[in-house]
């Protein structure tokens, strides 16, 4: 294990009140794309998610369906875990709050902050968002507007739904004594908070100012349990953010999990959506801080996914109530599977919200999957087959006497496609893959193989054409796997290298030249048939 460089990624844990959506998916499929890089590029990857099955608002959604809550948390993971395998996700790890070992782990987190001196017991009257597991002040709350029907209502500054008011006794996590040390984190660390403009948001809320934390709840029951004070239950999000180091035997008294936990811990990407960056970017590396952990590495916050309105031009919130929310199985049905990924990862920009539509969802599959990427292999394998008997054409000897402008383009492009995937810039990688396939489609028409074909004398010179598609085919294939992994074994299977989808060193399979050629290729059916209007 470790003789390779570990790459610990994770999504959220998602709330199990409700099935997975395409804001849930998205999140998912932008850690696996980083996570199948990874492992390509050599690193030992864990990649972990799984759900978020405590707190209040669990509690409410099991009644609401005549449930326990554990019946209910139960009756939901296969929602979550069906999907996931049917969009090709690759997680290493499925953790939920209600195992045992998280269980475990948390109460281990309560001794050490009760030995950290950063826990006190006090009484929490304020206010608190139900649907966000979220605490308010009172200056923090919206007031209802009369307007809307909801005046004199004291309503989540988030979400914009009614406040309950809670007073109880609590323990409170001193988050106040750690705005210098946070604000000095991203000072010397300015890329933990990524994108960029998403540190302004932290930084800016950091520097207003910090309330200590409520972290247990005596008013129910559904959650673990304070183990050194009976009747109270731990705060949602104090559990649900030690999923990250007890999926990697934080808290565990063996030498084995000792092992794991000093291979695998700091995490290097935490991938969230922007309504939980506070969580991730204050509070959990505030508790982290308390206890004498290291940090993770960098907090990816991606955007909200809305859906385009063809009228204004703009993006509006998904809702079913407004008749515009789009399920993932809609997008799969249409798409495919790969399709799905492709198009949610390279043209949704990651880190800012994304206005989709079914017209644009078309218009980018048949552009780039079906004209571009799926034409290339067709037409280069129908050419292969055609004029060499089957057989994907060697390498000409004497090569070096044509011009090979895909060659030129392949120089580097791992380096360019590396920077922008170490990033989370899949639209960058995108086009750095695409611009080598539309050269190949250009190269075909400058080259004119149907024309070398009828000249004998050419015979090279079309090898060397022919060579040259099915090289870019094999390299554009391994850098696209992350996205499209099934099509992208499909593509080298046809071109008769299909040990090469096991990648573990991508900078090497990217290098010009490593198809051997001489054996039995396959055209077989257009990977990506063109999408028609009515559909």
């Amino acid at each position: 294990m470790a003789d390779k460089p570990s790459f610990f990624i994770t999504t959220p844990i998602y709330y199990v009140n409700a099935d997975p959506h395409l804001g849930t998916a998205y999140s998912t499929i932008l850690a696996d794309v980083q996570a199948r890089y990874r492992r390509a590029a050599g690193y030992n990857v864990k990649f972990l998610t799984g759900m978020d099955e405590h707190g209040e608002k669990v509690a409410e959604a099991a009644e609401k369906h005549g449930m326990t809550p554990q019946e209910w948390t139960d009756s939901q993971a296969p929602h979550f875990k069906d999907l996931w395998s049917e969009l090709e996700i690759s997680n290493d790890d499925f953790i939920r709050t209600t195992e045992k070992r998280q269980h475990d782990a948390v109460q281990y987190l309560w001794e050490r902050m009760k030995e950290s001196g950063y826990l006190y017991k006090g009484s929490y009257d304020g206010w608190y968002c139900v649907p966000d597991e979220t605490y308010f002040t009172e200056t923090q709350v919206e007031k209802g507007d009369e307007e809307y029907g909801s005046q004199g209502q004291h309503l989540c500054p988030d979400c914009h739904r009614p406040l309950e008011r809670v007073q109880e006794e609590s323990y409170f996590f001193k988050l106040s004594a750690f705005q210098d040390k946070l604000l000095k984190l991203y000072d010397e660390h300015p890329d933990f908070v990524q994108p960029d403009f998403r540190m302004n948001e932290v930084r800016s809320f950091v520097e207003g100012g910090l309330n200590d934390l409520s972290v247990s709840r005596t008013s129910f029951d559904w959650g673990i349990p304070v183990p050194f004070d009976e009747g109270h239950v731990t705060y949602v999000w104090f559990d649900a953010l030690l999923n990250y180091m007890t999926s990697v035997g934080y808290g565990v008294d063996t030498p084995e999990a000792k092992a794991e936990f000093a291979y695998r811990w700091p995490a290097q990407f935490h991938i969230v959506g922007k309504d939980i960056i506070r969580f991730h970017c204050v509070i959990w590396p505030a508790m982290l801080m308390a206890i004498g952990e290291s940090l993770p590495e960098h907090v990816f916050a991606h955007g909200f996914l809305m859906v385009r309105n063809e009228e204004t031009g703009k993006g509006e919130k998904m809702s079913k109530s407004r008749g515009n929310a789009i399920a993932p199985r809609e997008v799969i049905d249409m798409l495919g599977v790969e399709g799905y990924r492709y198009y949610f990862m390279t043209d949704v920009v990651p880190g800012t919200d994304g206005a989709i539509s079914f017209d644009r969802i078309q218009q980018v599959y048949n552009a780039d999957l079906a004209n571009s990427w799926g034409n290339l292999i067709s037409r280069s394998l129908n050419m292969s087959a055609k004029y060499f008997d089957g057989c994907a054409p060697a390498r000409p000897a004497d090569a070096a006497a044509f011009a090979n402008p895909l060659a030129q383009i392949a120089e580097g492009l791992y380096d360019r496609y590396a920077a922008c995937m170490d990033k989370v810039d899949y639209v960058g990688a995108k086009d750095a893959v695409m611009e080598l396939i539309h050269a190949a489609n250009h190269y075909i028409e400058d080259s004119e193989p149907w024309g070398l074909a009828k000249d004998e004398t050419k015979h090279d010179e079309l090898a060397f054409v022919i060579y040259n598609l099915l090289e870019a085919i094999r390299i554009a294939a391994h850098l696209l796997a992350p996205f499209m992994p099934q099509t992208s074994a499909e593509a080298l299977r046809r071109i008769a290298c299909a040990d090469e989808a096991q990648c573990d060193d991508l900078r090497a399979a990217c290098a010009w030249g490593g198809l051997a050629g001489g054996a039995l290729v396959e055209k077989g059916d257009p990977l990506f048939p063109r999408l028609q209007a009515d559909k």
